[in-house]
Parts: C-alpha cells; structure tokens; sequence
C-alpha cells in the first residue's frame, strides 16, 4: 500500500485520527502543518499574520509537494486543496481521503479560527468557507469518509474499512 493522504476541513480529524490511524497500520506519520511550523520557525498563524493568505499558501505549496516517504499517512493542512500542484503531487503518491464532517460539528469542535492557523478570508464565515473548499476536497478525493456522530473508534473503524474496501476493489 501507498501513502494515504488524509484531507479536509479544519477540525476534521486529520491530525488526531492520522496518528492513530499510522499505528494501526504500522505506517510513518506526517502532519504537513508542524512541517510547515518547524521549516519557518513559526505558528501557523503568524505566518498567516506575516505573509498574507497568498504568501501563506506559497509556503505550505512548497513543503506540501516535498512531503516523502512509503507506507506514510500524511495529515495535510484544510487548504492544501488550494494548490493543484500540492495536490496532483499528493494524489501521486498514494490513496487521498476525504475526512467529511458538516459545517454543524465543525462549529462544535473548532475554537478560535484566527488562533488556530486557519486560511479563512476576512469577512468569511465557517460556512462560507466550509462552501468554498467542498468541491476541492471532492474533486480530490479517491474516497470520501462521513464521520459525522462518530466516536473515535467508530471513526477509526470506519476509516480503516473504506481505505481496506478501496483497495481490494
């Protein structure tokens, strides 16, 4: 098996389901957000601050398309989607899955969004951009996963299940 490439919104899962889901699977983990984080030296967010959304892209397009490795789950920032190049890079490297969670829990499970490193336009709301990046992560997307209502586990076996099913097919 590949890498599995995990997508989605902020608040997702990625992250927290990607490690776990690299231990299962006896695969190495990488969060493209803490790549980005240790290569500049900064938070997200203050990269955001410091360059602007464009400028913040440029940089996660960079560390995005030298992401390495076999056997990896990689745990890719919510606008990742943003940059073909990342993407078709990516998708060339293994299995893209598509963590779905509504608009309705991400606004439960996600705190402040400026704090957090979001790419988020000013004026746009969760919804808006929950609207916007939706068609990317579809179009993207070799298998989509609702993980909406699901504990941990549930997700996880859900998870394990669709990647298992895809390849078998």
């Amino acid at each position: 098996m590949d890498n599995i490439i995990l997508i989605g919104m902020p608040g997702s899962g990625k992250s927290t389901l990607g490690v776990v889901l690299a231990k299962i699977l006896n695969y190495g983990f990488v969060d493209s957000d803490l790549l980005i984080q240790s290569r500049e030296g900064k938070k997200l967010y203050e990269l955001i601050d410091d360059y602007g959304l464009e400028g913040f892209l440029k940089i996660e397009d960079q560390v995005n398309r030298h992401i390495s490795g076999r056997q990896t789950v990689v745990a890719t920032g919510g606008s990742a989607v943003y940059n073909p190049a990342s993407m078709e890079y990516l998708k060339s490297t293994g299995i893209v899955v598509y963590l779905r969670v509504s608009c309705a829990a991400l606004k439960k499970r996600l705190g402040d969004l400026d704090r957090r490193g979001v790419v988020i336009g000013a004026g746009q709301t969760l919804k808006d951009l929950y609207e916007e990046r939706r068609p990317y992560y579809e179009k993207y997307a070799d298998i989509t996963v609702d993980l909406d209502g699901l504990s941990m586990e549930e997700a996880l076996e859900k998870l394990v299940y669709a990647i298992e099913s895809y390849e078998e097919s």
